[in-house]
């Protein structure tokens, strides 16, 4: 389902309680604000506006009555209505969905016993412009009174958290479990969380068997879980270069994807009863780097690819996804970003992050976007232990190998960290976090190198070197000689919200010859072994297994070879 192009053809945390992305509104670099653990907090907030009918003006004057705060202060409140901040001064103003957070300025880090601040905003809202009914100063509700305080503990899972993978179990899908555990030496792994994929109007209720949206919620309840993945990924004209991950909306269904899809998937989202869920949605992986990569003039452009270009409703339905789902207070949205073997070279790189950045802000606010995740269905490795970009054989820079083809990453981990400061770059919040997908990039087995490849040319230091062992890095389709990754992991390294199993492994890409089906799902070459390849791949042999089922169906075959071929080992 992820497919890279061809060239021709892609730190710092968050601040308490900013889960999501949000649009910097006051310049400055922000200290973490931890809450103070005093013999006594207390605060009162005056809190007034000036209304002109659909936009408005807000003073907040936040009094310290509790003991003298010495290292960063962080007021937050939930917005009554639909207001949105555009934009703030005396302090750094993040949102998502109803909740804003302001953080001290740099020059302001301190406020003393009585002192107090007084950050401002303008806004927009229709309907009524209510009051917020509470504020919090460092955690501690703003009530005009003071009392003893506990040490700072971890938020319940209802709570917006910087990282909702932090502290909390995630939730493992029956449906792929079962047949996990049915395959020998699966029981190892069937207990691992993997992603949740909501490929068709149908899928929100259940189909073929498997569980709906709802049931899994409950069962996720059921669990004790704190965190749920989803992947929303049924775009109109989906995937436009791939036709194996087709799927059954054309290209100008728009208005059908926002009423029968997102509209009674955040119905659903929104009920109070999962409220005390972190609910992480994947939103329409592929679609926006298809735009840059595989559209226009390149050599790799697909009619299907231009045509979502010209109409727009990529950018149109990415971004009522996430406003839909982003008004909902626990729903973490991250959009893809697609892979190093993609959007790594430098003329995909950059544009790939405008273009995220345009969409996020076409759903009203950055803030709707919680972070971003790489690697999704693909199997890039997740750090290659050999060699790096940097090395060179013989003064010719392995850039210069086949394998890299002057790229400026080798994996996946180097890619999403550099990526992410990218985004930041265009106007994302300097601590947003990213996933990676680390389902099926382990690449372990016989055939893992133990050390670097020889120096006798910079394409033997490579390809003896690389822990990947496809064809090529544009192959995509249920590759041969893949394993297992990093097992499911929270905060794994810096800027890293979580290494995830986002495809859930043993499910197929496409199907390596044509099936008949009512899924929309096409019949691409990349799944079938014996094609010699396009553009996207430099005309290479695909890689892929033979004998495979339709993308998102059991594929016995390919789940054995994963488990003999994890990195590190299942044990």
């Amino acid at each position: 389902m992820k497919h890279p192009s061809a060239r021709s053809g892609r730190g710092a945390r968050r601040g308490l309680a900013a889960a999501s992305a949000a649009v910097l509104l006051a310049s400055g670099t922000v200290a973490l604000a931890q809450a103070q653990a005093s013999a006594a907090a207390g605060c009162k907030v005056d809190y007034t506006t000036n209304d002109w009918g659909s936009g408005f003006t807000a003073s907040v004057t936040v009094t310290n009555l509790g003991d003298p705060i010495t290292s960063g202060w962080t007021l937050e409140w939930d917005f009554a209505g639909n207001q949105q901040v555009t934009s703030g001064w005396n302090g750094t103003f993040t949102q998502s969905g109803k909740h804003v957070t302001v953080k001290n300025p740099s020059w302001a880090q301190t406020l003393a016993t009585n002192a107090s601040v007084n950050p401002g905003f303008q806004g927009t809202y229709s309907g009524s412009n209510q009051a917020p009914a509470q504020f919090k100063l460092n955690g501690t509700v703003c009530d005009g009174s003071t009392g003893p305080t506990d040490p700072p503990t971890d938020p319940p899972p209802g709570d917006r958290v910087e990282n909702p993978y932090a502290g909390v179990k995630a939730y493992v899908n029956p449906d792929w479990s079962s047949k996990a555990a049915a395959e020998p030496g699966g029981s190892a792994v069937a207990n691992q969380p993997t992603g949740v994929w909501l490929d068709r109007i149908a899928a929100i209720e259940g189909t073929g068997g498997a569980m709906g949206l709802r049931a899994h919620l409950d069962k996720a309840l059921d669990q004790g879980a704190g965190v749920i993945q989803l992947v929303i990924y049924d775009l109109p004209g989906r995937d436009c270069s791939a036709l194996a991950s087709n799927g059954e909306l054309g290209p100008d269904d728009l208005d059908k994807y926002k009423s029968q899809f997102i509209d009674p998937i955040a119905q659903i989202l929104g009920d109070a009863k999962y409220a005390g869920l972190r609910i992480v949605t994947v939103v329409e992986i592929d679609s926006l780097p298809n735009l840059i990569t595989n559209a226009g003039s390149r050599p790799t452009a697909t009619e299907e690819c231009n045509v979502m270009k010209a109409n727009g409703n990529y950018e149109k339905g990415v971004a009522y996804a996430l406003q839909k789902l982003g008004a909902i207070s626990n729903v973490y949205n991250y959009l893809d970003v697609g892979h190093h073997g993609w959007i790594g070279w430098d003329d995909n790189f950059g544009p790939t992050a405008q273009l995220l950045a345009t969409v996020a802000q076409a759903s009203g606010s950055k803030s709707n976007v919680a972070g971003f995740i790489t690697n999704t269905a693909n199997y890039g490795a997740l750090q290659e232990p050999y060699f790096t970009i940097d090395d060179t054989v013989n003064g010719t820079s392995v850039r210069q190998s086949k394998w890299v083809d002057w790229n400026r990453y080798v994996d996946e981990l180097s890619y999403a960290q550099a990526f992410r400061q990218e985004l930041v770059k265009d106007g994302f919040d300097s601590g947003i976090g990213m996933l990676i997908d680390t389902s099926r990039n382990g690449w372990g087995g016989a055939n893992r190198p133990t050390g670097p490849g020889p120096k006798t040319s910079v394409d033997a230091y490579v390809d003896g070197s690389r822990t990947d062992r496809r064809i090529h890095l544009g192959n995509w389709c249920n590759q041969a000689g893949a394993g297992l990754g990093e097992r499911p992991k929270a905060a794994p390294a810096a800027g890293i919200d979580a290494y995830v199993w986002m495809k859930p492994p043993g499910e197929s890409d496409g199907a390596s010859k044509e099936i008949p089906n009512d899924e929309g799902k096409g019949f691409d070459r990349m799944c079938d072994p014996t094609y010699t390849g396009n553009p996207r791949n430099n005309n290479n042999m695909s890689g892929a297994l033979p004998d495979a089922p339709l993308s998102g169906h059991w594929f016995s075959a390919q789940f054995q070879e994963l488990l003999k071929n994890a990195n590190p080992p299942v044990q």
